[in-house]
C-alpha cells in the first residue's frame, strides 16, 4: 500500500507514475487527498477538544475543594457535552481512517523511474539474452508428445483426479520434478538463503499483506467456509513470516526460500499457449524472498537477478531477461525483470521466474519494520524471484536436449536425478 505522506509530497508526480502503469482513474490520488485533509482536521480538533474537557475536569476538582458547587455543577455539564461531541468526532474518525485505507488500496505501487511505458508483453525491453539455442534433428517433437513417449506426466488421470490444468506426475518425470526441486533448493540455500516450508492456505490478512488482495481474488482459489486461500506462490507465507516485526538493522539482509506447490486459476486461459506444462493449475516453484535496507534494495535485486542467471547457466538453458513495462507489471511491483527460457521445438520463449522489487508496497500493509543506526523506526524494502518455477523450465528441458534415443540432462543434474538422461522406454 502506498504511504500517504509520499502522495501528499507530490501528488502530480504521483500521478504521473501511475499512468506508466495505466491507471484509469488518477482521481483516486486526490480523493486520497481530500480524505486525508478532513482526517488531519478532526484529528486536530479531537485533540483540542480533548485537551479542554482535561482542564476541565481539573477545574471541577478545584470548584468543588473551594466549595463552588455552581461553578463545579456548570464544568460538568461542559464536560459532559464535550464527551458527546468527542465520540461524534472519534466516530467519524474511525470511518475516515476506513475510507482513506479503502480508497488507498485501489492504487497500485508506483513503478520505478527506469520501466518503460507500455502497455503489453511486447513492449517489454529485452535486458539480455545468455545459452545457446540447440539446433533440433528433423524429428523433434513439443513437450507435450515427448512426455507421452518417455511416460513422465498423465494429464489425463490428473484431470480426472480433479480437473484440466492438474497434471499427475509419474515414474521418472516425478524424479526429474524431485531433482529440480532439490537441485534449487541447495542452490539457494548456498547462498545464505534459509529454507522454510510453510503452510500451503493463508489466511486473507496474510493474501492482504502481499498485495493479493484485493487484486488477484480471481487468480485464487479460496476455501470459502473457513475463509482461507491456497497459495498462488511460496513468497505470501513467507514474506508474511515478519508481518508485525521490527528487525533489528544487524538481521539485514533477511534472505528466505521455500518450496511449494502452488495453485492458480488462470482464469479465461485457453488455445494453444496452454499446451501441456504452458500453463497449468497447481505446479512446484521453489521461491526467494529478501528484506532488506532500502539503500540497497536495487542492489539486492541485481543480485537476485545475477543468482537466477547462475541456475539458469547450470541447468545449460538458453534464455533471455527482460525488464517489465508499466502495462505488464503487477498491482505490487515498483520494477520487475522476467526470465523466459527458450523452448526450441515450440520455437517460442517461456516465463520461468520473475524477479521484482515492491520497496516499501508490502512492508507498509504487514508493517515489517527495522531500527536504523540512529534508532528511528523505518519500513523495509521486500523483494522476491522464482527461483524457480518447474513445469516451463521441464519443457525447456525436455524439449531442448531431446534425441532419438533419450533425453539428455545438464551436468548439474546428474547427482540429484542419478542418471545423465532419460532413456526411451
Amino acid at each position: 500500500m502506498l504511504q500517504i505522506g509520499l502522495i501528499r509530497q507530490d501528488p502530480e508526480a504521483t500521478k504521473k507514475r501511475l499512468k506508466v502503469k495505466h491507471v484509469a482513474d488518477l482521481s483516486l490520488v486526490d480523493e486520497v487527498i481530500a480524505i486525508d485533509e478532513e482526517l488531519r482536521k478532526l484529528k486536530t480538533e479531537t485533540e483540542t477538544l480533548q485537551a479542554s474537557m482535561n482542564i476541565a475536569s481539573k477545574e471541577i476538582g478545584q470548584y468543588i475543594a473551594k466549595g463552588d458547587t455552581q461553578a463545579a455543577e456548570h464544568k460538568k455539564n461542559e464536560v459532559s457535552q464535550g464527551k458527546a461531541n468527542l465520540q461524534e468526532k472519534q466516530e467519524r474518525l474511525t470511518i475516515l481512517e476506513k475510507k482513506i485505507h479503502d480508497t488507498l488500496v485501489l492504487l497500485p505501487n508506483l513503478p520505478h523511474t527506469s520501466v518503460p511505458e507500455g502497455k503489453t508483453p511486447e513492449e517489454n525491453v529485452v535486458v539480455r539474452e545468455g545459452g545457446t539455442k540447440p539446433v533440433l534433428y528433423s524429428a523433434a517433437v513439443p513437450h507435450w508428445d515427448l512426455i507421452k513417449q518417455y511416460d513422465l506426466v498423465d494429464f489425463e488421470t490428473g484431470a480426472r483426479l480433479t480437473g484440466s490444468g492438474f497434471p499427475l506426475y509419474k515414474g521418472r518425470g516425478a524424479k526429474l520434478q524431485r531433482a529440480l526441486i532439490q537441485y534449487f533448493l541447495d542452490y539457494n540455500t548456498a547462498a545464505g538463503y534459509t529454507e522454510y516450508l510453510p503452510p500451503l492456505l493463508v489466511n486473507e490478512a496474510t493474501a492482504y499483506g502481499t498485495g493479493q488482495l484485493p487484486d488477484k481474488e480471481g487468480q485464487m482459489y479460496h476455501v470459502t467456509e473457513d475463509g482461507f486461500y491456497l497459495i498462488p506462490t511460496a513468497e505470501v507465507p513467507v514474506t508474511n513470516i515478519y508481518r508485525d516485526t521490527i528487525v533489528k538493522e544487524t538481521e539485514l539482509p533477511i534472505r528466505m526460500t521455500a518450496y511449494t506447490p502452488c495453485f492458480r486459476r488462470e482464469a479465461g486461459s485457453f488455445g494453444k499457449d496452454v499446451r501441456g506444462l504452458n500453463r497449468v493449475h497447481q505446479f512446484d516453484k521453489v521461491e526467494v524472498v529478501q528484506l532488506v535496507d532500502p539503500a540497497k534494495s536495487y542492489e539486492t535485486q541485481e543480485a537476485m537477478v545475477a543468482h537466477i542467471e547462475g541456475l539458469l547457466n547450470n541447468l545449460e538453458l538458453p534464455y533471455r531477461l527482460l525488464r517489465l513495462c508499466g502495462g505488464d507489471m503487477s498491482f505490487a511491483s515498483a520494477l520487475t525483470y522476467d526470465f523466459e527460457v527458450y523452448s526450441s521445438a515450440q520455437e517460442k520463449w517461456l516465463e520461468c521466474s520473475s524477479v521484482s522489487n515492491f520497496e516499501t508496497f508490502q512492508t507498509n500493509r504487514m508493517k515489517i519494520r527495522y531500527k536504523d543506526t540512529t534508532g528511528k523506526t523505518q519500513l523495509l524494502h521486500s523483494l522476491n524471484g522464482s527461483s524457480l518455477a518447474l513445469p516451463r523450465i521441464v519443457a525447456a528441458l525436455l524439449e531442448n536436449n531431446q534425441t532419438p534415443d533419450e533425453i539428455r540432462l545438464p551436468a548439474a543434474l546428474h547427482p540429484y536425478f542419478g542418471s545423465s538422461s532419460i532413456s526411451r522406454p
